[in-house]
């Protein structure tokens, strides 16, 4: 991920903008930077990858973490994932699974009653880099979990 150009700066609320604090979209490449400007400035409170249909898809399984362990619904579905980047999301209490699929847009399904979103373009994510578990730095192809998802 680190490699694309499709890193902006992030609010506190999760709004993106661009290294220099101006507006960015999640549908404008224009607005979007190298991982490493990204990481350079200092506009908002963090980064933020664009999701540009290209085959990265992210699974965002939020209020999964109870005291750092892992909610038993939360753990049988990532149990369906080969071994893939996973990090905490920036509320402390989520995961974001990173991995190869096909996803159009995002779509949002149901867990065990859980809400759960996978997104595969127009949108970004807030990023922590903070590796949950022993998760890998590598993104794998987690089309199979994806599609039993949706």
């Amino acid at each position: 991920m680190t490699s694309r150009p499709r890193w902006v700066r992030r609010t506190a609320k999760k709004v993106p903008l661009t290294v220099d604090g101006r507006a960015a979209s999640s549908t404008d490449p224009a607005t979007w930077s190298t991982y490493r400007q990204a990481r350079a400035s200092t506009a908002g409170v963090g980064v933020g990858f664009v999701l540009d249909g290209d085959g990265i898809v992210c699974v965002d399984i939020d209020h999964c973490l109870e005291g750092g362990a892992v909610a038993p619904w939360a753990r049988e579905l990532l149990e369906r994932f080969p071994a893939t980047y996973i990090e905490i999301s920036p509320s402390g209490d989520g995961l974001h699974v990173f991995g190869f699929g096909d996803v159009a847009g995002g779509r949002h399904v149901r867990v065990d009653g859980h809400r759960v979103e996978v997104y595969g373009t127009g949108r970004f994510i807030a990023i922590t880099g903070e590796r949950h578990g022993g998760a890998p730095a590598r993104l794998a192809d987690i089309s199979a979990a994806v599609n039993e998802l949706v």
